[in-house]
């Protein structure tokens, strides 16, 4: 395998890092969404995402759509009905500092091609700790009500949030729409979650642990009784599904709210500056502990909904709003211990092991210490008191050593030079250049036990295959038995079940067996970007993936074209694909050209149909189409250009060929424009690109 490049290098640290937090992110979401126990709490959970959120900022080909920064919450139990929101149910990206708001700021007008003289105005208001729900009304009338779920499907909750005092069965005022869906946060203020607790003390019952978990158990109750007796409110601040419109501006709308009978949070407020949305975070900071109820920060967003529809979605969240959280916690413990895991791609990784510290109210015993020069840096030592922090990673950061120049110290901890695991050896790979990854990598592939147990979890993870009933604890157990060793043999499982007899194991029946058998059939028609990112190569995420089943639309199509017009041909096929760099690339061919690789994907195929991807929509001019922009834009930013182009179902390329439909030019274009010539590439200026896109 060749070295990575310079700036590979410190890609590839950024990919193993967010790796990891992706999976203590997943965790937590079940935990949070659907369990309503928490392991964490927000803060815990927020600095998990900032960490996140940052390394995506440094690299955006990891913002893929697999990655917990483009999607939101879990599943739906089962324990309720299902409800699929019409209009997706997306989180915020988070701010964590006065720079992050000034950034976001900054990010709109770019977007918008805005310069700083334009006016632009900015709604802030309290960003409340509860559930979102998502209430739909006809004719005035409620009609149905969801928990925010997966974000597209959620859990059925009219008969509970109807037991809400503060939630009108049918809409005052006027000029509401026919169709409208007010969304919002389900709460419980401190007085009555004092008062609940005092109640569970009295009767010998455990206490709620938050405000927040109340709010959750309460309104998730299958009997809605339970529900009612619980002191549950709703504050309104968003909407989905609109019959027609409510108002020009976000406050506009969420003042149409308080006429039509919700209750609105009297501390949104309209701001024209990063400054001031700053200062009236530091006003409502200020009032945090005397406003009754828990907020975990302030959201900004942008007023204007011309500019919100302009400006548009990122996958999970929308480019127009930010949430600001409040700042993390910090502890001080002791290094007792320092372990080394090995990942999926062969990374070893050494974790802390702290003594256990209370924290905001969560006891942390792990951190994350990353790779060694992680650990040179912070010369961090067993018996070590250091300073922790609940943010930036997996789990908590160790931020500095507190006692490094006491006597006795011991000695510096090294990672091994062999995996812990297999015995093979671990390296640090090292360019034509000379330039070394920082990460370790035990070398000895899916013959490692432990890389290929966590590439089986991968596999059959939620943006994977996402089988139900398989999952860690499952997957382990196949493997240590040598019933499943690669993903093929998950789906001949039932085949061999007259040898296995599932149904007789500790912990399974003859229920939860053909339950696991049925939810693995039901797999056997896989989507095109969910097959290849189930394999977890390196560098190619799920969002990476939705590109390339875009672009080639069928598997097939695909793999021929990376097995039989050559490398170099396939290299700047892929290439060409706006959003897919060399480090995919390379990944990518690497892996199809390895014979052991294609025999796996081959017993794969025997077993599973790939479904094409969607043709795009005919209603667009340039559904299907490849488009490559050149030159400077004057009418739109070049984000903004690509933006709009995908979400019209065309292909949005980096580079022109005989592939390409438009070039739309700008001033200033050169090569890309003399290619596109040369070629007989349709040539478009911005207003007839306007024109043709309607």
């Amino acid at each position: 395998m060749s070295g990575l490049t310079l700036a590979q290098e410190a890609f590839s640290k950024a990919k193993q890092e967010h790796h990891k937090l992706a999976i203590e992110i997943r965790i937590h979401d079940d935990a949070y969404y659907q369990q309503d126990k928490p392991i964490v709490d927000d803060a815990k959970y927020d600095a998990l995402r900032k960490r996140l959120l940052a390394i995506e900022a440094e690299f955006p080909e990891l913002a893929t759509k697999d990655s917990p920064s483009q999607n939101v919450g879990a599943k739906p139990s089962g324990k309720f009905g299902k409800i699929t929101h019409v209009v997706p149910m997306l989180s915020l990206d988070n701010a964590f500092d006065e720079g992050d708001v000034r950034d976001f700021a900054a990010r709109v007008r770019r977007f918008l091609s805005m310069d700083k003289d334009t006016p632009l105005a900015f709604t802030a208001e309290p960003k409340i700790d509860g559930l979102s729900a998502s209430i739909r009304y006809e004719n005035g009338e409620l009609v149905s009500a969801a928990t925010r779920g997966d974000g597209r499907i959620g859990e059925d909750i009219t008969a509970n949030i109807r037991t809400l005092k503060n939630v009108p069965h049918t809409l005052a005022g006027t000029n509401w729409p026919d169709v409208l869906e007010v969304r919002g946060e389900v709460y419980i203020g401190h007085d009555d979650f004092g008062a609940m607790n005092a109640a569970q003390e009295h009767a010998g019952k455990d206490a709620y642990k938050n405000p927040r978990n109340a709010a959750a158990g309460s309104l998730r109750q299958i009997d809605p009784s339970v529900t009612a007796s619980r002191p549950l409110k709703f504050y309104a601040y968003a909407w989905g599904e609109i019959s027609a419109p409510i108002s020009d501006t976000q406050m506009g709308a969420v003042l149409k709210f308080q006429e039509w009978g919700f209750s609105v949070n009297d501390l949104m407020q309209v701001c024209s500056t990063a400054g001031q949305m700053i200062s009236h975070y530091k006003m409502i900071e200020a009032k945090r502990s005397a406003l009754g109820y828990d907020i975990d920060g302030v959201v900004y967003k942008v007023n204007d909904l011309a500019l919100q529809e302009r400006l548009g979605f990122v996958s999970r969240a929308p480019r127009w709003a930010i949430a600001h959280k409040f700042p993390a916690e910090k502890a001080t413990t002791i290094i007792e211990d320092i372990d080394v895991q090995v990942g999926r791609t062969g990374a070893l990784t050494p974790v802390a092991r702290l003594k256990p510290v209370t924290v905001g109210g969560v006891v942390v015993s792990n951190a994350t210490l990353h790779n060694e020069d992680e650990i040179k840096r912070l010369d961090v030592r067993i018996g070590d008191t250091v300073e922790i922090q609940r943010a930036g990673d997996v789990i908590p950061q160790v931020l500095r050593v507190l006692d490094a120049d006491r006597a006795g110290r011991s000695a510096v901890f090294t990672l091994p030079k062999s995996c812990p695991i297999c015995g093979a050896d671990a390296v640090r790979e090292v360019d034509d250049k000379g330039n070394r990854d920082v990460v370790r990598r035990c070398v000895n592939g899916l013959q490692c036990p432990a890389q290929a147990i966590e590439s089986l979890k991968h596999f059959v993870s939620r943006r994977a295959y996402d089988i139900d009933g398989m999952g860690a604890k499952q997957i382990e157990a196949f493997y240590h038995k040598k019933l499943v060793l690669e993903p093929a043999h998950i789906f001949t499982l039932e085949a061999r079940n007259d040898e296995i007899k599932l149904e007789t194991w500790e912990g399974w029946g003859e229920q939860s067996a053909a339950n696991l058998f049925a939810a693995i059939n039901a797999r056997r028609n896989i989507e095109f970007h969910r097959f290849l990112y189930g394999f977890g190569i390196r560098h190619v995420g799920h969002g990476n993936s939705n590109l390339i089943a875009k672009h080639y639309l069928s598997f097939d199509k695909f793999l021929a074209a990376m097995t039989s017009e050559g490398q170099e041909a396939a290299r700047a096929d892929l290439l060409s694909i706006d959003g897919i760099g060399e480090a995919c690339v390379s990944a990518l061919l690497g892996f199809l050209h390895a014979p052991q690789n294609m025999q796996v994907v081959n017993e794969l195929l025997a077993e599973v149909k790939v479904i094409d991807a969607e043709v795009p929509s005919t209603d667009s001019p340039v559904a299907g189409k490849t488009v490559v922009f050149t030159g400077k834009l004057e009418l739109f930013s070049r984000d903004e250009a690509k933006a709009k182009a995908q979400s019209l179902g065309a292909k949005v390329s980096g580079s022109v060929s005989k592939k390409t439909d438009y070039l739309v030019a700008g001033s200033g274009a050169g090569s890309k424009l003399k290619k596109a010539e040369a070629l007989g590439v349709k040539v478009l200026s911005e207003a007839e690109w306007l024109v043709l896109i309607g």
